[in-house]
């Protein structure tokens, strides 16, 4: 599996591929969900702007942020973290052998993005 997923906002999404194409292949999903954030932006140009400022948007996948929460640090998923990529517009761009902090711009809430989840927190 590769260390480093990067794909420039200027390639297309792709077309017309299974399910196992689109999750099983060595990105592990990764880009569907950055491609799938890149088709939020024509579906939901309201939330992609909030994105854009910063913001970590509620989503499907664990790294949104309603409101601040008491511990410093929240975990979010890779998955999170590509499509919210796609969302602002920005090439995929993940380093799978780092942690990424984002600090949301709306609450303040820092949301740690790497590959290990821990099952407790929320």
């Amino acid at each position: 599996m590769p260390t480093m997923i990067y794909r420039s906002f200027e390639e297309p999404i792709r077309g017309a591929l299974n399910w196992n194409e689109l999750w099983r292949g060595n990105d592990n999903g990764l880009i569907w969900c950055w491609e799938r954030g890149r088709q939020y932006r024509l579906e939901d140009p309201a939330r992609t702007a909030r994105a854009e400022q910063g913001e970590l948007v509620v989503d499907a996948w664990r790294g949104g942020v309603k409101e601040k929460l008491k511990t410093d640090r929240k975990a979010g998923t890779l998955q999170y973290l590509a499509t919210w990529q796609g969302m602002r517009g920005e090439d995929l761009n993940i380093d799978l052998d780092c942690e990424r902090v984002v600090v949301c711009s709306r609450t303040g809430q820092s949301v740690v993005f790497s590959r290990i989840i821990p099952d407790d927190e929320e």
